[in-house]
């Protein structure tokens, strides 16, 4: 913690600010006591603050390995490569000292930071419209959550700051852990901030690629529906704020129902700036060899050319077949997201949800995929668990249906007469999780899905459900309910093991 505090006190780009508004040259060009001086340079300072959103260290499109292959849907085989480490994560053996978890620790913290440092110094600077200083002290703010939120769920208490600070003293003073539900309370607090101000109802109104109203209303209210599934005190009235505002970022969509778009659609690449069912995404401009998006040639498998150009001489993205099998017949998902790879050294599934085959991503494989943060088919999703959670079934299993019928799958109801769906899925809570699994599959929502409907205990009876020969390597035996947070990185923890105590089991 404290090597993240003591950075230099640098900060952000000072490239265009125009439309690509994350084409920054250098993110940490400037200091901070020196840097606040016009209405721009407080822009400029924004985009630097989004600018962290893209990196796969922290919750970029390559970020999988922190969240995705914690889950069930994906993970690797390869239990060699750089020492192991990566593949601690979904064989449930990561380990205090984990280098990788150690740079996702330090880049979520730098994220903070920038934010910290700009709220500490944007009142400085003299604005011509002071709607203007509050919706960039609302973006902000947003980012500030979204990045404790990931943390918080992560690690559970962590230490939390919410100002700039400038000497060792003022780091050794909040270089502790504050408990869970300390943090939520800052993460709701930073939201409710954020709405007050006049940021735009949607992104379309504002900028693609910046937080608006909807954004905020969407995270807020997963924020709710994860405190009272997670947290003991409060749990009926988190609920109940949760589906207040999930029901207003619904009602902010631009369209009518979701079968009016296309499952694939969301993710074509030349309707990243139109598709209505995006709410928030970080931009990637395609051809551009620094901005790029590498997420579809990353995915492509040998021999395969449905996401990309580049040729692979790997596997491509790993999918696990326990995922493969959960997908329904007859699901669009299913055909649009994965494909069997018949090369001789593949021969297995491999993701294709992320594709750029396009001649302006060309062999480089520099694709212009944006990384999408938040889309209404997983609000949607989130406000039935919601309703489930109030008692609402009749409301919650409405929504599921619109979801379902965008698929082409049958209804709930109609699915239930299946023996094999009834089966497989016999409360309406584990069809909930199933259709959030397959709808969202590979954008990092699985694994935190997982930690908010099932506890410690709950988590490796699950886990003790699957079948090992539908996860590779990866030995499924391992997981303990210690695996249900994350160990605090050993570096963190050794500078003072009485305030940054070491999670149960580590």
């Amino acid at each position: 913690m404290k090597k993240i505090y003591l950075l230099p006190f640098l900060l952000f780009a000072t490239a265009s600010c125009e439309k690509d508004f994350l084409n920054q040259t250098n993110p940490n060009a400037v200091a901070v006591d020196t840097y606040f001086k016009t209405e721009n340079d407080v822009l400029l300072a924004v985009n630097g603050v989004y600018n962290i959103l893209r990196s796969g260290s922290g919750i970029g499109e390559t970020s999988a390995l922190y969240s995705e292959e914690r889950s069930d849907n994906t993970g690797r085989d390869d239990n060699q490569s750089n020492a192991g480490e990566p593949f601690q994560f979904n064989d449930f053996s990561l380990l205090a000292g984990n280098t990788y978890l150690k740079t996702h620790w330090v880049k979520m913290y730098e994220g903070i930071y920038r934010c910290n440092a700009l709220l500490s110094n944007i009142d400085k600077v003299t604005f011509a419209d002071e709607n203007t200083r509050e919706r960039y002290k609302a973006e902000t703010k947003f980012i500030r959550a979204l990045l404790y939120f990931h943390m918080v769920r992560k690690w559970g208490d962590i230490p939390l700051s919410t100002t700039m600070l400038t000497n060792k003293d003022e780091v050794d003073a909040l270089a502790f852990r504050q408990k869970e539900d300390v943090v939520y309370q800052q993460i709701v607090q930073d939201l409710q901030d954020a709405l007050t101000s006049n940021i735009p109802n949607t992104q379309w109104d504002y900028q693609i690629g910046r937080a608006s109203k909807a954004a905020i209303h969407s995270l807020l209210g997963q924020v709710y529906l994860t405190m009272g599934s997670t947290l003991a005190a409060n749990k009926q009235e988190n609920y109940q704020l949760a589906e207040a505002q999930l029901t207003l970022a619904y009602g902010m969509r631009t369209f009518g129902k979701l079968t009016e778009i296309p499952y694939a659609d969301v993710f074509d690449v030349a309707k990243k700036t139109t598709n209505k069912e995006l709410i928030f995404q970080v931009q990637n401009i395609q051809g551009d060899q620094n901005y790029h998006s590498s997420i579809a040639a990353n995915n492509q498998a040998r021999g395969e050319f449905i996401n990309s150009l580049r040729p692979s001489t790997g596997s491509g993205g790993n999918v696990t077949h326990d995922l493969v099998y959960d997908y329904e017949a007859n699901d669009a998902r299913k055909t649009f997201s994965i494909k069997f790879a018949t090369d001789a050294q593949v021969n297995d599934w491999f993701i294709t949800k992320f594709r750029d085959a396009s001649s302006a991503a060309g062999e480089n494989g520099w694709g212009g995929n944006d990384w999408i943060l938040i889309r209404y088919a997983d609000v949607m999703l989130l406000l039935a668990e919601t309703k489930m959670n109030l008692g609402k079934d009749a409301e919650a299993i409405a929504i599921l249906d619109e979801v379902r019928e965008r698929a082409g799958l049958p209804s709930y109801a109609v699915s239930r007469t299946n023996a094999t769906y009834n089966t497989n899925y016999p409360t309406l809570k584990e069809a909930l999780l199933h259709e959030r699994r397959v709808e969202l599959a590979f954008e990092n929502h699985r694994w935190f899905d997982l930690i908010r409907n099932y506890t410690a205990q709950e988590l490796v009876t699950y886990f003790g459900t699957k079948k090992q020969e539908n996860f590779g390597n990866a030995k499924l035996s391992n997981i303990s309910t210690k695996d249900r947070y994350y160990p605090i990185p050993f570096d963190e923890y050794k500078l003072n093991p009485e305030k940054m105590y070491q999670n149960e089991g580590y």
